[in-house]
């Protein structure tokens, strides 16, 4: 079945409902199996502008699919994107309500905050450097709405790129004085280490991800934004959340990260 503007509105509005109530809803791409990446990005900024009626604001934006191994399972050459919304910031060393989320999971990750304006084509990592204000460690909570996580490339753009929430460290850095390829990350979830990284395993230096990320949106009409926080991307494994997790990680240079599940 071919997807038009109509199927657009209404699986937009559905996802939209779906993240609302904390929800899970059928695949898309079961239902609509010649749905293009393009299609699942239309669905999208369908569920953001619903998002942004109800008041929330876009602060940024996050990148998945940064791994290979990970593009490799979802048979795509390139990451995808979602926006970050107001409502989904949470303070370091606080609690996120579990009831929030359909089947959370988390992954830790370097942040950049913006202070000029990157409109592509042609961003390069060096200039992505030069436009940051700081970078941080941050932990990102994604959160499929699709059944299972029985997600498709298609599936997860469409969702948002299945972002859920974000924490973001206090300490600031200036990312000119630190080689974020080589920054190690260790993750811990209950005081046990489950998962070791470093800045390289996103798209072998965070900056190429968030200059892909600038001549992406360049492609589709946009530009990031001075002050907008950009998620770059996965250090080390994605790992699932339940209630009562305590989360923590230290990224070499960048300090600590904190958050907990009640």
């Amino acid at each position: 079945m071919n997807i038009d503007q109509q199927n657009i509105v209404e699986l937009g509005d559905e996802l939209y409902e779906a993240w609302k109530k904390a929800q899970q809803i059928n695949p898309i791409t079961d239902r609509f199996p010649n749905i293009t990446v393009e299609d699942a990005y239309r669905i999208q900024l369908r569920t953001i502008e619903k998002r942004k009626l109800y008041g929330n604001k876009v602060i940024g934006k996050k990148i998945g699919i940064t791994a290979k191994p990970v593009m490799k399972l979802l048979g795509v050459d390139q990451p995808d994107f979602g926006h970050l919304m107001s409502d989904m910031e949470y303070e370091n060393d606080k609690e996120l309500k579990i009831s929030n989320f359909c089947q959370p999971k988390g992954e830790g990750e370097i942040a950049f905050v913006l202070k000029k304006d990157l409109s592509g084509p042609g961003v390069t990592a060096s200039e992505v450097l030069a436009a940051t204000e700081h970078v941080l460690p941050a932990f990102e909570i994604v959160d499929s709405r699709i059944q299972d996580w029985k997600i498709k490339i298609q599936d997860t753009v469409a969702d948002n790129a299945s972002a859920g929430a974000f924490v973001l460290g206090e300490q600031t850095v200036d990312p000119h004085g630190i080689d974020l390829s080589a920054c190690g990350i260790i993750i811990k979830k209950n005081n046990k280490i489950i998962g070791t990284g470093s800045g390289a395993a996103t798209m072998d230096h965070p900056a190429n991800a968030v200059a892909w990320l600038a001549n992406k949106l360049g492609d589709l009409g946009f530009s990031l934004k001075s002050g907008e926080v950009i998620l770059s991307g996965s250090l080390s494994l994605m790992f699932p959340i339940q209630s009562g997790d305590e989360l923590s990680m230290e990224i070499d240079g960048l300090g600590q990260a904190k958050c907990y599940f009640g």
